[in-house]
């Protein structure tokens, strides 16, 4: 079988989630899948507001002109989707942003889905993703832990039990059937969850690179 070699953008400054992300897409793909990150040069070292979004789809841009060709295919890695929209239409291989994917999969069958996210400076940029996916219908909101994201980022242990209640709250309040871990930084508390809420934590990540296995599927078709 060809060999797919898929480049995974990471948008903020951080080579430590960049290899995070980039080991947990490693066990969600076959041997024929090559995985390799590239890491933002510029920009913040997590994506905490909108601001920060906006700002980082010049990286995205940068590294995905530079090293998309070369490709078969192109993840941008922050659950926002920065400059995913953008490369799409100057490259020719599929470009498949964490955040629709994530979301395209959480809807899928017609369930009703939440989100839980550490980012409470992201909330309204979310709703918007959400709405212009055309899933409003299906979103039953967003829950965010109170603590400070860099805090929790720092305290895998503490992220993990703050997103943990998150989850329960958009299944047991909300009337959520599947929750969405909200971000490219928590991979790996996304992967955790996934134990403990087996069929309801949708991981965006992994969620992605069956996106790019399925090949140029509607809405992530380069041109």
């Amino acid at each position: 079988m060809k060999q797919l070699n898929v480049l995974i953008i990471n948008p903020n400054t951080s080579e430590r989630t960049t290899a995070m992300m980039v080991a947990i897409a490693r066990r969600h793909v076959p041997a024929h899948v090559a995985v390799q990150g590239a890491t933002a040069s510029a920009g913040a070292g997590m994506i905490v507001d909108e601001a920060a979004l906006a700002s980082s789809a010049g990286e995205v841009a940068r590294i995905g002109l530079t090293l998309g060709p070369q490709a078969g295919a192109v993840i941008v890695a922050a659950f926002g989707d920065p400059g995913a929209k953008a490369l799409r239409e100057r490259l020719s291989v599929p470009v498949v942003g964490i955040g629709e994917a994530a979301l395209r999969e959480a809807a899928s069958g017609g369930r009703r889905f939440g989100i839980a996210t550490t980012t409470p400076g992201l909330v309204d940029a979310i709703r918007v993703m959400v709405a212009a996916h055309g899933l409003a219908a299906q979103f039953t909101g967003i829950r965010v832990p109170e603590a400070e994201p860099l805090a929790l980022a720092a305290d895998p242990n503490r992220q993990d039990a703050a997103l943990g209640k998150a989850v329960r709250e958009c299944l047991e309040m909300d009337g959520a059937n599947a929750v969405v871990i909200g971000g490219g930084p928590l991979s790996d508390s996304a992967a955790r969850l996934h134990g403990q809420f087996p069929a309801a934590i949708i991981e965006p990540l992994p969620a992605a690179m069956r996106a790019v296995l399925r090949g140029a599927v509607e809405g992530f078709v380069a041109h």
